[in-house]
């Protein structure tokens, strides 16, 4: 049954994971509660990322968020939210010291926020933790391919899998993740032909983002599917043009504002009513 069908049941990690090799799942980013509101009722999956740092706090990349700051935007997206289910980003330096410091971080998570489920990006060495987490009934999401919180140490946000030991690394990876325990993978940046591959090898269902329609769901960035940015990636439609739009209308507001045409409240109050 589809998000958009449902009751405002709160979806879970098995209601995910049975989607595999079905229909489709809708995901997309939320940061903050009325964004949640708005995108809940269309989305099986919405995904806290700590991609807020560039998105909303303008950093350069994911590195400098801080677990405070994922637990802050969780807690304003499960308040805007009724049934999809909400994952919340593990953040760079919370949980690659230690499997001990992964669960107790994302535990904390769990119990600040009211989030159903965790992502960490998922190199082979990260497998450990993840099963780790899962046996202490922390669910789970992985994530690879192009890994952000990477970008620094491989030179960039460059896509991933285009040789065979890239491919093959890559691969490695979201098997040592899907037999660890996690129920979702993400799949970042990588080409069609090795997203299909990863989708058919692993038992969990798999969400891509600039990774072909080959997965078992998509995600995109809200802010970049909607048109918020001059910019955003190649692979990325656009849905909407809300700069433009937001533009026009902050335009018009100061235009008013320095005519003194500026409407009082009983105005607008009748325009609306009109």
């Amino acid at each position: 049954m589809s998000a958009q069908s449902q009751s405002a049941k709160r979806m879970t990690p098995p209601d995910i994971r049975v989607r595999k090799g079905g229909e489709p799942l809708v995901c997309l980013t939320a940061y903050d509660a009325p964004m949640a509101a708005l995108l809940d009722p269309h989305c099986d999956f919405l995904l806290v990322g700590d991609s807020v740092g560039m998105v909303v706090h303008g950093l350069p990349n994911t590195i400098g968020v801080t677990l405070d700051m994922m637990i802050l935007h969780g807690q304003a997206v499960m308040r805007g939210s009724k049934q999809a289910l909400v994952c919340v980003d593990m953040p760079f330096s919370s949980y690659e010291r230690s499997k001990e410091q992964a669960f107790d971080n994302a535990a904390r998570v769990l119990q600040e926020t009211g989030c159903q489920a965790v992502k960490v990006e998922s190199g082979v060495y990260v497998g450990d933790t993840i099963r780790y987490l899962a046996e202490r009934a922390i669910p789970v999401v992985g994530h690879v391919g192009l890994r952000p919180q990477a970008a620094l140490a491989e030179g960039g946000f460059k896509a991933k899998g285009r040789d065979e030991a890239s491919r093959r690394r890559v691969l490695d990876e979201a098997i040592a993740t899907d037999e660890a325990g996690a129920f979702a993978i993400v799949i970042e940046g990588v080409a069609e032909d090795l997203a299909a591959e990863i989708t058919e090898t692993v038992k969990a269902p798999t969400i891509g983002i600039g990774a072909s329609a080959a997965c078992d769901g998509q995600i995109l960035v809200t802010q970049d599917m909607m048109g918020l940015f001059d910019w955003t990636p190649r692979f990325v439609k656009r849905y909407a043009d809300l700069k433009s739009q937001m533009e026009a209308g902050v335009k018009a507001y100061g235009e008013e504002v320095r005519s003194r045409a500026f409407p009082g409240p009983d105005q607008v109050y009748k325009a609306r009513k009109g």
